[in-house]
């Protein structure tokens, strides 16, 4: 199962949603799995995930993860090539290196990274930027590409987003 993650903020909470799917070609979700939370920390500059992170970690408690699940998150797992980390990477040591972590973001960071893929989808010019933890960013890169929808964002986590904004 894979389960996608997004966090929208309002002013005095975070509504967390995630999506569950079969696999990386789904058309459809399996389940959702929603969490509206206190914000626990004001938006830090370079450490996003101190905010996102207890969101994520707190709607896992919903969810019964098996060998082999993936879990996506918004945002990087990897930040350079110096063992600097993003969510994701925070997340994949919350959960003991149990779980594959991917990072899809949609925007880009400077810093040179050669675990960082840019992923072209349809006929977009601008890339989805991935990253990843306990799985083989090079056979994701191809997942991704493979992923339902036509346009630069997947239709899963185009829903995805939408649904975090209501």
């Amino acid at each position: 199962m894979i389960y996608a993650f997004d966090t929208y903020y309002y002013e005095d909470y975070a509504n967390t949603v995630c999506i569950a799917f079969e696999n990386w070609m789904s058309e459809k979700e399996v389940e959702v799995f929603t969490e509206q939370t206190p914000v626990s920390s004001e938006y830090e500059s370079g450490a996003f995930y101190k905010r996102e992170l207890p969101c994520i970690l707190s709607l896992l408690n919903k969810i019964v993860l098996k060998k082999g699940d993936v879990i996506i998150v918004d945002g990087y797992v990897t930040l350079d090539n110096d063992g600097k980390i993003g969510l994701g990477g925070h997340l994949y040591k919350a959960l003991d290196e149990q779980y594959a972590i991917v990072g899809i973001a949609k925007n880009g960071f400077a810093t040179p990274d050669s675990q960082r893929r840019d992923v072209h989808r349809g006929e977009s010019k601008t890339p989805l930027y991935l990253t990843a933890k306990g799985i083989d960013v090079d056979e994701v890169q191809e997942m991704l590409k493979q992923m339902h929808g036509e346009y630069r964002i997947p239709t899963l986590l185009k829903k995805l987003d939408q649904l975090s904004r209501s």
